[in-house]
């Protein structure tokens, strides 16, 4: 089976969505024969770097079964060397040809990151520091421009910027995605997920 390109693997991600949207639920169905054929190898057809968060599950609101998507998540959707790594993994050894960064409204490490910017502390635990400092150098303009405005739309801004960032150290801050994206028609781009709506927004494609 040919692999997808990156845009027949965004317009496949966009029209699972629209089913998850339009029929209230996901229709994802899995049957023994799926996975005793699964077992045998994958052919992921996007990488989603996506947030931890619960309310977030990216099989289900792309409305993919096993098999479709390779999935990294972590508090905030940072870019780490880890994600990094897996990403090039998944890019080399599957040939899949799309990363999304997938961001959320109401992002709690987004949140969490704005309070301490503001306060000018540090986190207690160096651990959950260390996914607050691959924040905060991403919203910290947005803080101090959208001074005045409201909550929300101070949220919204740096959920934005964050995800904008993750997407820019991916395209940038390795060798490996670098040859891809000039080579082998790799693209990366940035989603943001709304928690009340459940809609998705693709930004910048």
């Amino acid at each position: 089976m040919p692999k997808l390109t990156a845009d027949q693997a965004l317009q496949r991600l966009k029209e699972g969505h629209q089913k998850y949207l339009t029929e209230n639920h996901s229709v994802i169905e899995i049957d023994d024969a799926k996975r005793v054929e699964l077992a045998k190898a994958q052919e992921p057809f996007a990488i989603i770097l996506g947030c931890s968060d619960s309310r977030v599950p990216a099989e289900l609101i792309f409305n993919q079964g096993l098999g479709g998507l390779f999935v990294i998540r972590v508090a905030g959707n940072i870019v780490a060397p880890s994600q990094i790594g897996s990403i090039e993994f998944a890019a080399d050894q599957f040939g899949t040809r799309l990363v999304v960064v997938l961001g959320h409204s109401r992002c709690g490490a987004i949140s969490a990151s704005m309070n301490l910017l503001l306060s000018g502390a540090e986190h207690a635990s160096p651990n959950l520091d260390f996914i607050v400092s691959r924040i905060k150098p991403a919203i910290q303009n947005v803080v101090e421009e959208t001074e005045g405005l409201s909550e929300e739309e101070r949220m919204q801004a740096a959920v934005r910027a964050n995800i904008r960032a993750s997407v820019e150290q991916l395209r940038h801050g390795s060798e490996i995605l670098e040859g891809l994206i000039a080579n082998d028609g790799l693209r990366i781009v940035g989603a943001e997920y709304d928690l009340e709506t459940g809609g998705i927004e693709f930004l910048d494609e």
